[in-house]
């Protein structure tokens, strides 16, 4: 095991805490998900880290041993689970992780910025990459691009070559999605999702809707693919009863597949990808860890875009 002195803390979103109907989680008593830090101490049988050791945190926890885990399936693993939920997270100055878990810091980048890369980067990547299979020259509708994860899905879609286009809730945060890559936008206040989804693609519908709403987008989602379209989704934040249409299912041929986290390794591709500053951690705002809260009231009312930041 490794101690980290935390430098900064991420990730705030409360969806999972409603758990799924009729299932009891036990919920951890301290938050937060992502994490980046300086190397406190170390193990006796630890061999890759160092006390003094800037490092980001890969906030998935699995038994290393099983089918899943030793075929690079970690987030498949029976026993997974994710730091800050389900067990004790990032909010906190000291943070107890396996040596396996830690990735050493891309050395320029400041701690708030490390701190906003695994969770969304790891879950778009592998949303986008291995599950939806992603081509050069594909259309991808990214849903909610304020978001961290929507933030990173622009990203990882422009780097693959393909045609971003990108919804938000007001002309600031389409502005913004424009500069990270984004192609086209929708202004999901004032235009009609589906609709405005084909007519940017001259009817044709999107190849992949980067889906990670729920219910309140969830049909116009499934509206917006074209034939043989993919809807991937890792997420439910609206609401995880989603009406869907079989006939469009099988007539249009459309795969939907879930996604949830990702490998180890999938963020060490995304780390040395940011390493090369090919992909780039989006930081809303900093908060004193004290102010955790008004952080979280922040994130509720949708005014950020990209991740809210906590420093001890």
């Amino acid at each position: 095991m490794i101690q980290v002195k935390a430098c900064a803390l991420n990730h705030l979103d409360i969806w999972g805490r409603k758990g799924l109907p009729g299932i009891q989680i036990p919920l951890p008593h301290i938050s937060g998900s992502d994490i980046c830090g300086e190397v406190a101490s170390t193990g006796k049988l630890v061999t890759n880290a160092r006390v003094g050791d800037t490092v980001i945190i890969s906030p998935g926890l699995s038994c290393g041993a099983c089918k899943y885990c030793l075929s690079g399936l970690d987030s498949m693993c029976r026993s997974y689970k994710i730091i800050g939920y389900l067990v004790d997270g990032g909010y906190a100055e000291l943070v107890s992780v396996p040596e396996v878990n830690v990735i050493p810091q891309p050395e320029w980048l400041k701690p708030e910025e490390a701190a906003a890369v695994p969770l969304v980067f790891m879950t778009a990547w592998h949303m986008l990459v291995t599950r939806a299979e992603i081509s050069p020259g594909e259309n991808v509708l990214v849903l909610g691009a304020g978001s961290g994860v929507g933030s990173a899905a622009i990203q990882i879609a422009k780097l693959h070559g393909a045609r971003v286009i990108a919804t938000a809730g007001s002309e600031d945060k389409l502005k913004r999605a424009k500069e990270l890559g984004a192609d086209e936008t929708i202004n999901h206040n004032e235009q009609e999702l589906a609709g405005e989804a084909r007519r940017l693609t001259g009817r044709r519908g999107v190849d992949i809707v980067f889906e990670h709403v729920g219910s309140a987008t969830w049909e116009k989602s499934i509206r917006a693919l074209a034939v043989g379209g993919r809807l991937v989704t890792c997420g439910a934040t609206s609401g995880y009863a989603g009406q869907t249409d079989i006939r469009y299912v099988y007539s249009r041929q459309l795969s939907i597949l879930g996604s949830y986290m990702a490998s180890k390794g999938e963020l060490l591709r995304v780390v040395e990808l940011v390493r090369q500053r090919r992909l780039k951690p989006i930081v809303d705002r900093v908060y004193p860890l004290a102010e955790a809260a008004v952080a979280q009231e922040r994130m509720e009312k949708r005014e950020h875009f990209g991740k809210i930041v906590l420093r001890p």
